[in-house]
């Protein structure tokens, strides 16, 4: 079906304006086994140019009438996801009664069966342009109007949306009428979720999973209601704007492709961040984290919504900033700028290297299918420093009051980037234009370095070579030397060099430019700070500055600055002293993923899996048991040793670490390691998934299943992953994910071809949102090989590709080459 274009969206919002949607859903059949479709009954009523026509969104599979002004239409009209509405009145209503196919692939109204008890589950997910598959509408951004919905369902479920939903008689549900939205932002969740609900501030709350979770539920919404509560408070505050959208609800639904979606007083979220077993510090900050955001898009993108997606920054870079700065006030601690460090800077840095990267602001998205490719980690991780360097080039005083005059001003409505310089120039009396034009509608990074010289520490600026711009900088660098901070300087970064005076403290041996990760630029660590990174690191006593060591590190490894060899001594002389939840998680994530994975040649990966084992051996060994940082020991111990018989005894529930006996999730990272080395048989893993019958074991078997290292496990594992198979998208990524696994080139070599062949061929099975995911967990990065560059090079240059796939290869390919580089540079 065509994607909606930004000149169409013009065009159709310069002639209508909706006022109401009226919206039926009949779901009564939807805990039926095996049941695909649903009754959608939509009633729009919109003003428009007396005598114009313009076109009507609606994705069905079957339309059974569309009534305009009381005229049926002929239904041979609808063609390619539209349909006509010629002659319009000034005003007008128009009735669209269809039938509609569940999703399998997270988009639209998803359908999941929980394998632990049979029950099904819905969710609507009608982000980016999924809406017409629920109901007929003006799917486009700034059309924004009021909802009112009726839903019908299976008499014991419940039913949960933007509105205050209330039982008029057991099965049906109406829920109240929603402020203006845009159609992204609606959503149905229905089916017998279990519910812990609260009020706050004269808010209700409410927090739901699958009854599978209900006890997982039941332990974890308490601190889950504290973060919800407390960062309500700190946005009333700091907006001095209540919250718009009457009750509050966070959902956590089955095979959900994001992390969470924004739905105005119905938050969706991925439902493993319910956890089953023991649970890190990282990943608690970061379900944390995700409910910051998730609410402050209820300001940024819900009350105020872009004009079009070419402005998404106003959405996502807002909520990112605004959710770690309200995780540090609320905590009173900086965990979370130093988790946005590690986790989404450094997601951020790897899109400002790929061919695809574009600028945070006004990125053109000439339709609905192009713009989706932009909610990467330049949207997010950017924007969010973007905004940083805002507030510190304005001051925060001027950056608040800016902030609440736009939301003030767009309440309810849309805006663009002009609207919101505009009301930063209005707050601070200053001239943005060429602030933005650095950092907003310029893509490309800088560089910054730092040399001891005298009594003096000289700050570098190198431009980025691709997109060059004059980017003002408010940025630091520290010394260290035997875990004590010898320096520490600021400075105003606004030519391409600056010298800042110390004090006398003695010669740093380790120096760290940025090293409080004040700004967006690379850190550039000197040829002698590289040469005692491995002794110094761990005696570095401030968390945020080893965290920007790590990214920095990625970075070099990334455009073959560094050896990973080099990377692998840091891990196993810093690791072990590590304490920081997020720098644990990441860098043992980097190390057993990256390195061991694909930069290490063959040769050297044995040794190098016995040195990071080691290393997490001794991090366990020296952690509290059952702790935090425990945990994180035992994981990456389980995915580094070549050791299969610890392995085994640990899948056999024997000598496992404190905490985890029983602990399901951490079985399957073992059996899954198990798996790649060959050392446990697809019997054994059926066995292994007959004992856990949930839908998070199902996945954890069929990753396991296809990390196999045979022939035949291969080729059952490809056919499921990209034949007819009815396969969802968290499975087709689960096989995607294990496919590649492991050192074995030869014996997937084959299915290099296959993948440019067979994943392209899924769209129209799969939509633009699933496949870009599946297309990059299914890319053959691992057959680190220039064959498969070219592979890649040729479909590219067929031109027949989605936009989606096309982005993935694009991205995937650049990645692949910057491990090609590597070996290349540092032998293999």
């Amino acid at each position: 079906m065509s994607s909606l274009t930004r000149a169409d969206a013009e065009r159709r919002a310069q002639i209508i304006d909706v006022t109401a949607y009226q919206v039926e859903l009949d779901l009564s059949r939807g805990d039926l086994p095996d049941h695909t479709t649903f009754e959608s009954r939509s009633t729009i009523t919109f003003t428009a140019t007396a005598g114009a026509s313009t076109f009507l969104d609606v994705k069905a599979t079957e339309v059974r009438s569309i009534e305009l002004n009381g005229t049926l239409l002929d239904l041979a009209s609808v063609a390619d996801g539209r349909v006509t509405l010629p002659d319009l009145a000034a005003d007008n209503a128009v009735v669209v009664e269809a039938t509609m196919g569940y999703s399998n692939d997270g988009q639209g109204l998803h359908r999941a069966v929980d394998p632990a008890d049979s029950q099904a589950y819905v969710y609507g997910h009608l982000f980016l342009d999924a809406a017409p598959k629920v109901f007929a509408c003006f799917d486009q951004p700034d059309l924004k109007a009021p909802y009112t919905i009726v839903v019908t369902a299976p008499e014991h479920w419940i039913v949960l949306g933007n509105g205050a939903a209330t039982q008029a008689i057991p099965g049906r549900w109406e829920l109240a009428t929603t402020q203006p939205l845009a159609t992204y932002f609606v959503t149905i969740c229905a089916g017998p979720y279990a519910s812990v609900t609260d009020e706050h501030d004269g808010i209700p709350l409410g927090i739901h999973a699958r009854a599978s979770l209900a006890q997982e539920l039941s332990d974890q919404a308490p601190g889950m209601l504290r973060v919800t509560k407390d960062a309500f408070d700190h946005y009333h505050q700091l907006f001095d704007i209540r919250y718009p959208f009457g009750s509050y609800h966070q959902v956590f639904v089955p095979e959900f492709n994001a992390g969470a979606m924004e739905n105005p007083g119905c938050v969706t979220f991925r439902d493993t961040y319910l956890f089953r077993g023991a649970a890190t510090q990282d990943e608690i900050l970061t379900r944390a984290t995700t409910i910051t955001h998730e609410m402050a898009h209820m300001w940024f993108g819900d009350l105020v919504t872009m004009d079009w997606w070419d402005d998404l920054w106003l959405n996502e870079s807002f909520a990112e900033y605004m959710a770690h700065r309200t995780l540090t006030a609320i905590t009173d601690s900086d965990d979370a700028w130093v988790d946005s460090t590690m986790a989404r800077k450094a997601w951020g840095y790897a899109a400002e290297r790929a061919p695809s990267t574009h600028p945070v602001a006004g990125s053109p998205a000439p339709d609905a299918d192009s713009a989706l490719q932009n909610f990467d980690g330049i949207s997010y991780a950017k924007g969010a420093a973007v905004l940083g360097q805002l507030v510190a080039h304005l001051g925060d005083e001027a950056f608040v009051t800016g902030v609440t005059a736009y939301l003030k001003e767009h309440a309810y409505g849309n805006a663009a980037l002009a609207d919101f310089l505009g009301a930063m120039e209005t707050a601070s009396g200053r001239d943005l234009s060429s602030w933005a034009q650095a950092w907003l509608t310029t893509a490309g990074v800088d560089t910054i370095g730092a040399h001891q010289m005298g009594d003096g520490v000289r700050i570098t600026r190198t431009r980025s070579e691709q997109a060059p711009a004059d980017r003002p900088h408010a940025v630091d660098v520290a010394g260290w030397t035997d875990g004590e901070q010898v320096l520490h300087v600021r400075a105003s970064l606004d030519t391409d060099e600056v010298t800042v005076p110390v004090s006398a403290g003695g010669r740093a041996a380790l120096l760290l430019p940025n090293a409080s990760d004040l700004t967006w630029a690379r850190s550039a660590l000197s040829q002698d700070s590289l040469a005692v990174l491995p002794t110094q690191l761990g005696q570095v006593g401030e968390p945020q500055h080893r965290a920007v060591v790590w990214v920095a590190l990625t970075d070099a490894l990334a455009l073959a600055e560094v050896d990973p060899r080099l990377v692998v001594e840091t891990f196993a002389q810093a690791w072990p002293v590590e304490d920081n939840p997020s720098i644990l998680s990441r860098a043992g994530l980097l190390l057993t993923s990256r390195v061991l994975g694909e930069y290490l040649p063959d040769a050297d990966v044995p040794a190098a899996a016995e040195t990071s084992a080691a290393a997490a051996r001794a991090r366990l060994d020296s952690a509290e048991p059952g702790s935090s940082q425990a945990l994180t020991a035992a994981r990456v111990l389980a995915a580094a040793t070549p050791d299969a018989d610890l392995l085994g005894r640990w899948a056999g529930g024997t000598d496992l670490p404190e905490g985890l006996l029983g602990d399901r999730d951490f079985r399957w990272l073992v059996l899954r390691a198990l798996a790649v080395a060959g050392a446990v048989s697809a019997d054994e893993l059926e066995a292994a998934a007959a004992q856990d019958s949930s839908l998070q074991g199902k996945l954890s078997a069929l990753a396991a299943r296809a990390a196999l290292p045979t022939e035949a496990d291969k080729e059952w594992a490809w056919d499921q992953l990209v034949g007819d198979h009815d396969r969802s998208n968290y499975e087709r990524n689960a096989l995607a994910t294990g496919f590649w696994a492991g050192r074995h080139t030869d014996l997937v070599r084959p299915y290099v071809v296959a993948f440019h062949r067979d994943i392209p061929a899924l769209e129209g099975r799969v939509g633009q949102d699933a496949l870009a995911r599946v297309a990059s967990l299914a890319y053959p990065r691992t057959v680190v090989e220039e064959a498969t560059a070219a592979a890649t090079r040729e479909a590219l240059a067929s031109g027949d590709l989605s936009p989606a796939v096309r982005r993935a290869l694009v991205d995937q390919q650049s990645v692949l080459r910057e491990v090609l580089a590597s070996r290349a540079a540092f032998g293999g």
